[in-house]
């Protein structure tokens, strides 16, 4: 399988768009991230790269073996994909994520779906089976 395809078509401004994105782990299966010592270093990288304006970050959770955000990223000279995988890098060097080549992303077209994505990935621990409401569930990140 190839690179999915990131590019934003030009009359798009990126920094005007929010993103969801889900991040997968390699082996899928595999709790790496769900574990509380790497939930928490994860989960600062995420607030220290909102501080620095590398992002802004509407919600950020993590399942045992992927991530979901919803994002979106101020001008800058590098592309929203580039932030990514250096983020990506750094989690897999420092807190030791073995993650999946690339990601999956969406640019959210309303306000209303923003709320839905919100919705489900805040209720992914509960269809998992992993928390019985979604505000148990503690591997999340809100500004």
């Amino acid at each position: 399988m190839g690179n999915l395809p990131h590019a934003v078509p030009l009359w798009i401004d990126p920094s005007q768009e929010t993103y969801y994105l889900t991040f997968c782990c390699e082996p899928r299966g595999k709790n790496q991230l769900a574990v509380p010592d790497a939930a928490k270093a994860i989960l600062e990288t995420i607030e220290h790269r909102q501080n620095e304006h590398v992002w802004h970050v509407h919600l950020f959770l993590l399942m045992p073996d992927h991530a979901h955000a919803l994002m979106t990223f101020p001008p800058g000279r590098l592309p929203f994909r580039t932030r990514l995988s250096k983020w990506k890098e750094w989690t897999a060097k420092t807190i030791r994520i073995q993650w999946q080549l690339d990601f999956f992303e969406h640019r959210l077209r309303s306000e209303e779906s923003l709320r839905e994505k919100a919705d489900y990935i805040l209720h992914n621990p509960v269809r998992a089976g992993l928390a019985s409401k979604a505000s148990d569930w503690p591997h999340v990140w809100l500004p």
